[in-house]
């Protein structure tokens, strides 16, 4: 069994793969933001008797991160496995976005990650073992309008990893992508709400086909499978789509030209209804 340390665990897919892994015996250093405004891991850990402890972690801070890690390894802790999960999404316009937004998604879902593969991953070079798990999304492969700063964020984190794994193949770790498609998640829910005053048509058509898929109710414990999956399966395979509709979206995306995606993104609101009913069998109702 492993030790994983995974952060952004305060709910969602951290939360789920924090559970599904200390579920199947492995030891989980759960980490969070603020644990006591987020009681509800804490309370399922205690009444299973499962292997988690929970530290405090904000991927945002250089010293919360060294701090975190390092109080880890000085209990005698070792950390075979980083699953970078935490997360934030900020959509909108490029026109019409704070650049802020912008800053904050690049922190948290790039930078953050660069932050704890930074504070790991020399100890894993010295014994010659490890996994990293970058959780991205599909939205690391597609860019799709008007999700452009969580958009931007997921495909460095893509290109990162990437790099990563050339750089630290050859000492015995491994680093695995997880791409989630659209999951029931708190950060799922809030794409749909839109700015009813925006210039550009494309926020709706978001909102509205997350709307739709979420109908779906494709959970977060479904990417928590998928990471246990990858952890315990001496697999090298860089990219893991996660969740049943991840893969037809990324094949859809493949089997475009660049040039007919920006035409799916730029045509009409009666085209674009027309073409997710023909192609997904959707029919989603615009905000």
């Amino acid at each position: 069994m492993a030790s994983v340390l995974i952060t952004g665990t305060s709910m969602g897919i951290g939360m789920e793969t924090a559970l599904e892994l200390a579920r199947g015996g492995h030891q989980v250093y759960a980490t969070m933001r603020s644990p006591e405004r987020s009681p509800e891991l804490g309370a399922i850990v205690a009444a299973e008797g499962l292997p988690v402890t929970i530290h405090t972690l904000d991927v945002d801070s250089d010293a919360s991160v060294a701090d975190a890690i390092a109080a880890i390894f000085a209990s005698g802790g070792e950390i075979d496995v980083l699953v970078n999960n935490a997360g934030v999404e900020r959509v909108g316009p490029v026109e019409e976005t704070p650049l802020d937004h912008f800053r904050t998604c690049m922190e948290t879902n790039y930078f953050g990650v660069i932050r704890c593969i930074q504070a790991v991953l020399p100890k894993m070079r010295e014994r010659g073992s490890g996994v990293i798990v970058n959780i991205a999304s599909v939205a690391g492969r597609i860019a799709s309008a008007p999700m452009t700063p969580y958009v931007a964020s997921k495909f460095a984190v893509e290109a990162l990893s990437e790099c990563l794994a050339q750089e630290v193949k050859a000492l015995g770790i491994r680093v695995a992508i997880v791409e989630p498609g659209i999951i029931d998640t708190r950060m799922a829910r809030n794409i749909p709400v839109i700015d009813a005053e925006s210039k550009y048509p494309q926020g709706r058509r978001m909102a509205a086909l997350f709307v739709e898929s979420l109908k779906m109710g494709n959970g977060p414990t479904l990417v928590a499978k998928k990471v246990r999956e990858v952890i315990e399966n001496d697999d090298w395979t860089l990219r893991h789509p996660a969740g049943p509709d991840a893969v037809p979206f990324l094949g859809w995306r493949a089997a475009m030209t660049d040039e007919a995606w920006v035409n799916y993104g730029a045509q009409s609101d009666e085209e674009w209804l027309e073409q997710v009913g023909r192609e997904f069998g959707m029919k989603p109702k615009l905000l």
